[in-house]
């Protein structure tokens, strides 16, 4: 047998979803007795490119939080905030340049003015 060139995860989930949310593996429980889980999830970059990091990353989690929802914990996949300021503003004057001043000439409050003073 030849494995494929790429990861098609249809068949595989036509199979085991239906099955999985039947015996409600994916819901949690709410029971006051059971443990948290929680991980927060990292919005994309602004750059919009994923790395194999971030992707390995991105699989971690979710392994995760099925296996801890799965065993009745009360999980939570929490979404995050933005953990790339530094990319998000390189990309972000890269963007604009031209259009408004340099973030070292326009200041705090700035960034929205256009042109002089």
């Amino acid at each position: 047998m030849e494995l494929a060139k790429s990861f098609e995860p249809h068949a595989i989930e036509a199979k085991w979803y239906p099955l999985w949310e039947a015996r409600g593996d994916f819901k949690p429980s709410y029971a006051q007795r059971s443990k948290p889980y929680c991980i927060q999830l990292p919005p994309p970059n602004v750059t919009g490119a994923l790395n194999m990091g971030q992707a390995f990353q991105q699989t971690l989690m979710d392994v995760l939080v099925r296996y801890h929802r799965m065993r009745g914990f009360n999980t939570l996949w929490q979404v995050g905030t933005d953990h790339s300021g530094i990319a998000t503003k390189i990309v972000v004057e890269r963007r604009v340049k031209g259009a408004w001043r340099t973030g070292g000439e326009r200041g705090r409050g700035g960034f929205g003015d256009r042109g002089g003073g």
